[in-house]
């Protein structure tokens, strides 16, 4: 048993510098998106340790949220859509302990000042880990959808399938997030 134990622990370092090196060459896949429940929250994706993205999420889910070990959310509705209480929503994440972020995003007509917006919060160490919302989880995939190719790098392909997984089915915002890919590579 001693052998067995000293041989693991000696492949063990080598496995991990392997592993991490792959990483950093980019040659391994990040996990699969995973659907997750939260009442009071439509269309939820866990998508790494530290973000979560979803479609429209009620102020009674903010306590599951942070226990979840979430430390902000991030809106990305109007006001003016139905249901949307943006001051009840900032007071309910407040009182839940979370961070509240607004950024309205219009999705007829995705402004290029949203997207640097949307990009500037979920790349502020300060919001993260995040939980990021809309109504269906369109707008948060298109936005992730630019972001992880013009800050993280990916490819577009790569990043569109993330994308799908979180709940990109917009064909205008679809269009909208390649032809942003397009003009700013």
């Amino acid at each position: 048993m001693r052998k067995i134990i000293a041989s693991i622990l000696c492949i063990l370092p080598v496995w991990a510098l392997a592993t991490g090196l792959q990483e950093l060459a980019g040659e391994t896949a990040p996990a699969a998106p995973e659907k997750v429940v939260i009442p009071g929250a439509f269309n939820v994706t866990r998508v790494d340790a530290l973000v979560m993205c979803a479609g429209a999420t009620k102020p009674e889910a903010f306590d599951q949220i942070r226990r979840l070990g979430f430390t902000s959310v991030i809106n990305l509705r109007r006001d003016e859509e139905p249901g949307v209480d943006i001051e009840g929503a900032r007071k309910a994440a407040a009182a839940a302990g979370l961070k509240y972020v607004h950024v309205p995003v219009v999705t007829e007509d995705v402004s290029a000042e949203s997207v640097a917006a949307f990009i500037n919060a979920v790349t502020d160490s300060e919001n993260q880990p995040m939980y990021i919302h809309c109504g269906s989880a369109n707008r948060v995939a298109a936005l992730w959808l630019i972001k992880r190719v013009t800050v993280d790098g990916w490819e577009v392909s790569r990043a569109m399938v993330e994308a799908e997984a979180i709940g990109l089915t917009n064909p205008r915002l679809r269009k909208f997030a390649l032809d942003y890919i397009a003009r700013t590579r």
